[in-house]
C-alpha cells in the first residue's frame, strides 16, 4: 500500500444518540475487538460464582440454621458490593465500551470493514465532504448549511454501508470461485464479475458528484477571499483617492478611482457567480443523496 494513500476513517451512523457516538468514536480497540469476534462478558457476577455461592449458603444453611444463613448473606452480599465499588475502574470502563461496540455492532465502518479500492473510495468521500464542511463560503452561510451538515455526514454513512457491503460479498466471491479457472469455465463467471463493476462504477460516480461539490466550493472560497480583501481596499480607497490627487492630476486621477471602482465591481459579480455555482451543485448533489 502507498503509504501516501489517505486512509478513510471511522464512519458512524449519524443517527446514533450523540453519547453512544462519543463512545463509539472515542474506542478504536473495542470496535476493533467486536470485528475480531470478541464478545463481551455479561454484566454482572458470572454463572459459576453464582453456583459457588449457592452451594456455600446451602452448606451454610445445613451447619448454622436459618438465622446462620441470614448473617452469612447479608455479609456475602455486602462483600459483593465493596468489590463493585472498589474494582478496577479502567477494566469496567473497557468492559463498558466493549459491550456498547457490541450492541451497535452494525452502526460503525471500521477501514478493516474495507479492501484498498473501497477504502481508497471512502477516503475521497471523508475529503471532499470535510472540504465543504469546513469552507469558508458553508460558514458564512452562503450556501444551504442546515442541509449540508445533514444530508452530507449521512451521504457518507450510506456510501460507507455499501462499499462495506461490496467488500464482503468480493471477498466471499473470491472464496467460492477458484483461482486457477479452466479457459473455457472462466466465461461462466464473467457476469458476476460485471456486477461487482456495475456497482463500483456506480459508487465511484457517487464520490466523484461530491468531489465535484467540493471542487465548486473551493473556487467560491477562493472568490470569497478575494472579495473580502476587496471590502478592506474599498474602505481605504480615501487613502489611494489622496495620493493620486496629490502625486497626478485631478483630470487624470478621476479615471484611476473610476477605474477602481469598476475592478471592484467586476470582483463582486464574480464572487456572486461562482456562490450560485457552487449553491447550484450541492442543491443537484443533496437531491440525488436524498433520492
Amino acid at each position: 500500500m502507498d503509504p501516501r494513500t489517505p486512509l478513510p476513517r471511522l464512519v458512524l451512523d449519524p443517527a446514533l444518540p450523540p453519547e453512544i457516538a462519543r463512545i463509539l468514536r472515542t474506542s478504536p480497540e473495542a470496535l476493533k475487538a467486536v470485528r475480531a469476534g470478541v464478545t463481551p462478558p455479561p454484566p454482572g457476577p458470572s454463572p459459576a460464582l453464582i453456583g459457588t455461592v449457592a452451594i456455600f449458603l446451602l452448606l451454610a444453611l445445613a451447619l448454622t440454621g436459618p438465622w446462620g444463613m441470614v448473617t452469612l448473606v447479608a455479609i456475602v452480599t455486602g462483600l459483593g458490593g465493596a468489590q463493585a465499588l472498589t474494582g478496577d475502574p479502567k477494566v469496567r470502563d473497557a468492559r463498558r465500551r466493549l459491550r456498547v461496540a457490541s450492541r451497535h455492532a452494525g452502526r460503525y465502518i471500521l477501514p478493516e470493514d474495507l479492501d484498498q479500492e473501497c477504502r481508497d473510495l471512502l477516503a475521497r468521500t471523508q475529503d471532499a465532504v470535510d472540504e465543504v464542511l469546513n469552507s469558508q463560503v458553508d460558514g458564512a452561510g452562503l450556501l444551504d448549511s442546515i442541509a449540508n451538515s445533514v444530508m452530507l455526514p449521512a451521504e457518507v454513512w450510506r456510501l460507507g454501508v455499501r462499499l462495506a457491503d461490496l467488500t464482503r460479498t468480493r471477498r466471499e466471491h473470491e472464496e467460492i470461485v477458484p483461482r486457477d479457472l479452466p479457459a473455457d469455465i472462466a466465461e461462466v463467471f464473467t457476469p458476476y464479475d460485471e456486477v461487482f463493476d456495475r456497482v463500483r462504477g456506480s459508487l465511484a460516480a457517487r464520490v466523484e458528484s461530491l468531489e465535484e461539490y467540493a471542487r465548486e466550493v473551493r473556487r467560491a472560497d477562493a472568490v470569497y477571499r478575494a472579495y473580502r480583501q476587496l471590502g478592506v481596499l474599498r474602505e481605504r480607497t480615501p487613502d489611494y483617492e489622496r495620493l493620486l490627487a496629490e502625486t497626478v492630476e485631478d483630470r487624470l486621477a478621476v479615471p484611476h478611482i473610476e477605474g477602481l471602482n469598476g475592478q471592484a465591481q467586476q470582483v463582486e459579480l464574480v464572487f456572486r457567480r461562482s456562490i450560485d455555482e457552487a449553491r447550484r451543485a450541492g442543491t443537484h448533489l443533496l437531491s440525488l443523496t436524498a433520492a
